[in-house]
């Protein structure tokens, strides 16, 4: 299976961003993907007002990016927020929307970021539920940013029959940030014996562009990364679409020479 990973960098303007996936879908349907990954915040941007654009998973945004995939027949994996709890001013969730080729699922990040100064959780409702779906034969599970430092989320979704773990992120720039991101990518990947793509942002600074105080916006270095934590393709900081080529045998490959899910012990 094909599947294209689209580094894009967004910013407040909800069209804009459309513009965004309805170019790199197009791309990556003429490259050959049937799938293609945004990242989180796809639909705007942190370091902008979310609670005014939030809307479900049937509203306008959502339903543009459904229609971009039925037209280039591609799977689409983007990040948009749904509305959360009502009440002391409303908070939204950090939802990946799913759509694309007969597949209708979302999921809601369940670790929110709370750390580096910025705190995620005055404005957003955590998910309660990991979430996979299946695609031509293959299981994916969904990971947002954050949650890629908590091990058990992708072993979970290993368990529920997760080949490849999908991470969509709009990772905090700073010092030793972006060896973090990478390492992390590395380090689920082995865990889990998953291949992992890994989307995130790409880093504003490389279009140089100011950062927004502490809000995470992104540092680049998608990657896809195999079951035995192989870096197999990266990009840099800049804007880019990265092409891969899944072969769920290496998974198999992976756990029948390193089965660390077999041999674990649950306490």
């Amino acid at each position: 299976m094909r599947i294209a990973l689209a580094q894009v960098i967004t910013g407040r303007d909800l069209a804009g961003n459309l513009d965004l996936v309805a170019d790199y879908a197009a791309r990556a349907k003429s490259g050959g993907a049937e799938l293609v990954v945004f990242p989180e915040a796809t639909m705007r941007s942190f370091g902008n007002s979310l609670l005014d654009i939030a809307e479900p998973l049937d509203g306008p945004w959502a339903s543009a990016v459904r229609a971009i995939a039925a037209e280039q027949d591609i799977v689409i994996v983007a990040g948009m927020f749904t509305p959360g709890t009502a009440g002391d001013g409303g908070k939204v969730r950090n939802t990946l929307l799913v759509t694309g080729r007969g597949i209708e699922t979302s999921y809601d990040k369940i670790h929110l970021f709370d750390a580096f100064g910025f705190a995620e959780s005055d404005t957003v409702d955590a998910g309660t539920a990991p979430v996979t779906f299946e695609f031509d034969g293959v299981t994916f599970g969904l990971a947002t940013c954050y949650d890629i430092r908590f091990p058990g989320l992708f072993t979970e979704n290993a368990d529920r029959g997760a080949e490849v773990n999908i991470v969509c992120a709009s990772w905090g720039s700073g010092p030793g940030k972006a060896e973090q991101w990478k390492l992390l990518a590395r380090a689920r990947a082995a865990d889990s014996t998953t291949l992992v793509l890994a989307c995130g942002q790409g880093d504003p600074a490389s279009q140089g562009i100011e950062p927004k105080g502490a809000a995470p916006t992104g540092v680049g270095h998608s990657a896809v990364v195999s079951p035995f934590g192989e870096v197999l393709e990266e990009l840099d900081g800049a804007p880019g679409l990265l092409f891969a080529d899944l072969d769920p045998a290496v998974v198999k490959e992976a756990r029948t020479k390193l089965p660390v899910l077999a041999n674990r012990h649950k306490f």
